[in-house]
């Protein structure tokens, strides 16, 4: 089959999550000998119209210029674009910026929409913009031929709020097998020495409530934060913090340094809140780290039994003064089983390429 992957900035992943998926998802498929094309920003720094076996559609994208305006312009071109093709299927990863246009996907296509989170809870959006969100996610709904949802939280939500049945299919990980420790030497840390936070800094990743409650615990250690530094609460949270403790390394796309730094980490912190299956979660696990996830069904969905859960600072001070890796290697084989038999990559992509089959 032909098949186009949009709703993100692009391949190689430069930027997070769902870019880490698409890398993943669009090399597993063309493997399976399917013709595969990713939509890439034109500001993404890989220029080539080729990665591996897959084909890279570049687009103009002016969110540099306009904001987050930019992004609803991207993704109408890239739509358009799509209309001059002969592509099977269109495989829409997420729908916020780009669900309003769907009325202009060419017919006889067919549209898949993996719902992502429920976008409109996130606490860093206006009322307006919350009341738009809802509009996109029931747009998505209706002009979608079929939809994925990451979670089982997701799936419930959407059977009950919109009576529609979707495919749950959960996001993949790889096992880090292969650990370095010399990506440890560039930041001065040494092994098990050091917490380790990485997220989008956004209010509902509870970045705040992980980093005060690590300050107020009376540990040696340090806390290492891993997330672009450009977003309004970024940089609100670095101008504040004046513990010599806690290290902003900023964003880092490299996934084997990421799965270094969390596999030789001592606590991994995941404040996650808003959405179902989250991909650096998923990574986590696969680093065999010992993680303390904030308390909410999409975070016990995964995790079940086998993590630690906080809901507030005291929870966070309280964890990182009495809990190492040391002491919990269960927790971690646990997880580690739960990546191999349930969201291994071989078996996530042979799921998407069922229900991307063509009318």
């Amino acid at each position: 089959m032909k098949v186009a992957i949009i709703g993100t900035r692009g391949i190689p992943n430069h930027y997070g999550g769902f870019e880490q998926f698409a890398e993943y998802l669009s090399d597993g498929l063309s493997k399976k000998d399917h013709q595969v094309y990713v939509y890439n920003s034109h500001n993404h720094p890989f220029k080539q119209k080729k990665w591996k076996n897959v084909s890279i559609i570049h687009c103009y994208d002016p969110e540099y210029k306009l904001g987050t305006f930019g992004q609803f312009v991207y993704d109408l071109n890239c739509i358009l674009d799509s209309r001059k093709r002969d592509f099977d299927v269109i495989l829409q990863l997420g729908y916020t910026s780009s669900s309003i246009w769907n009325v202009l996907f060419k017919s006889g296509v067919k549209i898949v929409t993996n719902m992502d989170g429920l976008e409109w809870k996130r606490t860093k959006f206006s009322m307006p913009t919350k009341l738009f969100l809802k509009l996109a996610e029931w747009l998505a709904v209706k002009f979608s031929n079929e939809l994925i949802s990451d979670s089982v939280g997701i799936k419930d939500y959407l059977l009950k709020k919109y009576n529609v049945n979707s495919t749950y299919i959960p996001y993949g990980a790889t096992v880090c097998n292969h650990p370095n420790k010399d990506h440890l030497k560039k930041y001065n840390l040494t092994s098990f020495e050091y917490d380790i936070l990485v997220a989008r800094i956004e209010p509902e990743n509870n970045i705040e409530t992980i980093i005060n409650g690590f300050i107020s615990s009376n540990v040696n250690r340090k806390l290492v934060v891993v997330g672009s530094l450009n977003t309004r609460l970024a940089k609100k949270i670095v101008a504040k913090i004046t513990d010599e403790r806690v290290m902003f390394l900023g964003f880092i796309s490299s996934i084997n340094v990421l799965n270094s730094l969390r596999y030789y980490s001592n606590l991994y912190f995941h404040g996650h809140t808003v959405g179902g299956t989250n991909p650096s979660l998923l990574e986590a696990m696969s680093s065999n780290a010992l993680i303390c996830a904030h308390n909410n069904i999409f975070n016990r969905s995964i995790l079940e039994n086998d993590a630690f859960y906080f809901k507030n600072q005291e929870d966070i001070r309280t964890l990182t003064e009495k809990q190492s890796k040391q002491n919990q290697s269960h927790f971690c084989q646990a997880n580690l089983k739960k990546i191999q038999e349930i969201y291994s990559y071989s078996e996530i992509i042979s799921k998407y390429e069922q229900i991307l089959t063509p009318f």
